[in-house]
């Protein structure tokens, strides 16, 4: 199956000409990246074809000039990634491509339902590669960021080149690499580097084409979780239940355990069962603390992370893997009355929890180890459970005590 999208690249006039005049500083930009995009080995001819009568794309320019306050919790996040029609379009994707899936699957070692859901979170399984809104030239949003992104320009004029590799080793056509306004490309998303690192051509035609032919793409998704060293045969994590009085410290993602060091301190999974391999290291992930479902999670966790180290991702990922599976929604509930706080109210935390003698280090709005240390300190010495979670709850608390 190929699916193609629908915007071209605007390649009009040569260098110098009329249309090129409408950003003088950008032309500038291009002339002076030359000889780097040469010493890495991109012809002149395909260095013109690519930018001639280019102009920056302001919608990237304002993207990476942006900073969004990220308040959505995670159960928001999840009802979405794991909606009801992600998990049937899933279904259908699974049995649509299954050839295809078992030869990825005995190939690589990667269940078919963690690279199908990775499908699923990064394109909607290739929809939004049909939306002009979203889906955008990928030379023209890396050479954007590289000229103008700010802090993101080095990551443009990085990824810039290996785009430019891929369309001088044939892999593309330049009107057919298409991705995210960060340069993420295809079915799954590939940065330009990760692409030129792990992408795969399964169907033997010679490309790694992951924006026309979702073989690739799946395998391609396959193949870099296998480099980054998924375990063949294991799971991602399990949702367990903890036990009254449990020491909530280890909750730090830190404490790794085998699992049945996890079950001697009382933990024990939801739905009842043992778990298949004792042996198995895993740390202990509260994304809600107390109030909300717990976790453990193995080492195919970390791996997903890869692809986007973010613990809600990997989490929604996992679950939608093991729904897409046939297995449940989760059985302990979330805190929905509850909010995440945003980030001034997250400074306000530290700076509260600074004044009372609870030691959170640097007033940054970011909860790190430090953060969580001085928060189970001050819930311990008001008889509260440890549990490091900071909820607006806590933060009236704090502004009561101090």
């Amino acid at each position: 199956m190929v699916r193609k999208a629908l915007i071209c690249l605007c390649l009009l006039v040569p260098f110098g000409g009329s249309a090129a005049l409408a950003d003088a500083g950008f032309n500038r930009w291009v002339e002076s990246f030359w000889p780097e995009a040469r010493s890495a080995g991109i012809s002149r001819s395909l260095y013109q074809e690519v930018f001639r009568g280019m102009t920056p794309d302001p919608d990237v320019i304002r993207k990476a000039e942006d900073q969004p306050e990220f308040t959505r919790a995670i159960w928001q996040y999840l009802d979405s990634a794991v909606s009801d029609k992600r998990i049937e379009n899933g279904q259908r994707m699974l049995d649509e491509w299954g050839d295809w899936l078992d030869h990825i699957e005995r190939k690589f070692g990667v269940s078919r339902y963690v690279v199908v859901a990775i499908w699923g979170m990064e394109s909607s399984y290739g929809q939004v590669l049909d939306n002009p809104s979203i889906v955008k030239p990928t030379i023209r949003s890396l050479a954007t960021l590289a000229y103008k992104g700010g802090k993101r320009s080095r990551f443009g004029r990085t990824q810039l080149l290996a785009a430019l590799k891929i369309l001088q080793n044939g892999d593309v056509a330049p009107h057919d690499m298409m991705g995210s306004w960060a340069g993420a490309m295809g079915h799954t998303q590939f940065i330009p580097t990760t692409y030129l690192a792990h992408a795969v051509d399964v169907t033997g035609d010679g490309r790694r084409d992951i924006w026309n032919t979702i073989p690739d793409a799946l395998a391609s998704t396959a193949a870099y979780l296998k480099d980054s060293g998924w375990d063949a045969g294991k799971t991602w994590g399990y949702e367990v239940e903890l036990p009254r009085g449990f020491d909530y410290t280890l909750g730090d993602m830190r404490s790794k355990k085998s699992l049945a060091q996890w079950t001697r301190l009382g933990i024990r999974r939801v739905n009842g069962s043992a778990f298949p391999r004792p042996g198995d290291q895993a740390v202990l992930y509260l994304p809600a603390g107390a109030r909300g479902p717990a976790f453990l999670m193995l080492d195919n966790f970390r791996v997903i992370k890869r692809y986007n180290n973010a613990n809600a991702y990997a989490l929604a990922v996992g679950h939608l893997s093991d729904r897409l599976l046939g297995m449940d929604e989760f059985k302990a509930s979330w805190p929905r009355d509850d909010r995440p706080l945003k980030s001034d109210e997250r400074a306000e935390v530290q700076s509260l929890l600074n004044r009372g003698g609870f030691s959170a280090g640097k007033v940054d709005g970011k909860i790190g180890p430090n953060t969580k240390r001085a928060v189970m300190a001050y819930q311990k010495s008001r008889g509260m459970t440890p549990d490091g979670y900071v909820s607006l709850d806590l933060l009236r608390r704090l502004q009561r005590d101090f």
